[in-house]
């Protein structure tokens, strides 16, 4: 036991000079930009969404029912619960939820904190597999889970502490990305509005979705500063 709490301690960072900077965020851009690759690395970001949806409930005392991940990048989180604070926290911490996730990230691997960083988000994964709700979802989460413990037990901590850095910025770059769409759908494709968590809070609320876009933003916003400010921050470089 004490072998493994050892394992999760504080080590130095990685040092990251500025062209292995470049060559990660290259990767990450990789990841989260070309359609084909997005296509995939998506799913993920998808999952991420429903997690935050998911975390958001549970937070506020809410119980949740069960999550769904679909092929189309679409996905479900249900939850129930009294009062209506809850479910307005629930509902719009999923767009943000990415970029969050990849700010925190980020920071953990410029901290050292890599180790911890890969064992919680591989346990949030496996406690994910109790509550999805169809086979394409739980595949999803059963390939993240599977890519993260291959992570803990092959990779070294420098590896570990790159691949983590790649898949914090495509979480970030993924965010804007839903960000755009959801924003999108406001402006251009309204009749996919159901689809819009904005829309679906303004229903559960009366407050305007363009509100909650707006919040959306500012938590996103924040996130992606938060980012860039702990990068170049760091003394490695």
């Amino acid at each position: 036991m004490d072998d493994f709490l050892g394992s999760l301690a504080r080590t130095a960072p990685v040092e990251i000079s500025p062209t292995l900077l470049i060559v990660i965020v290259a990767a990450a851009a990789v990841l989260s930009i070309p359609r084909p690759i997005w296509k995939w690395f998506g799913l993920f970001t998808t999952l991420v969404h429903e997690l935050g949806h998911a975390v958001g409930a549970i937070l506020t005392g809410r119980f949740v029912h069960g999550m769904k991940i679909r092929m189309n990048h679409s996905g479900e989180a249900v939850s129930s619960g009294r009062g209506a604070l809850g479910s307005a926290i629930s509902g719009s911490l999923g767009y943000p939820a990415p970029a969050i996730v990849g700010a925190i990230q980020l920071w953990c691997v410029v901290q050292g904190y890599t180790a911890l960083a890969l064992f919680v988000g591989g346990i949030i994964l496996v406690l994910t597999l109790l509550v999805i709700r169809n086979a394409f979802g739980f595949l999803v989460v059963v390939v993240s889970s599977a890519a993260s413990a291959a992570l803990w037990v092959w990779a070294s901590d420098a590896v570990q502490s790159y691949v983590l850095l790649v898949i914090a910025i495509a979480l970030l770059v993924g965010s804007v990305r839903g960000l755009a769409t959801v924003i999108g759908v406001h402006t251009r494709r309204r009749d996919q509005l159901s689809t819009s968590d904005a829309y679906l809070l303004f229903k559960r609320t009366g407050v305007p979705s363009v509100v909650w876009l707006l919040l959306f933003a500012a938590l996103i916003g924040a996130s992606v500063v938060w980012a860039v400010t702990t990068v170049l921050e760091t003394p490695n470089r």
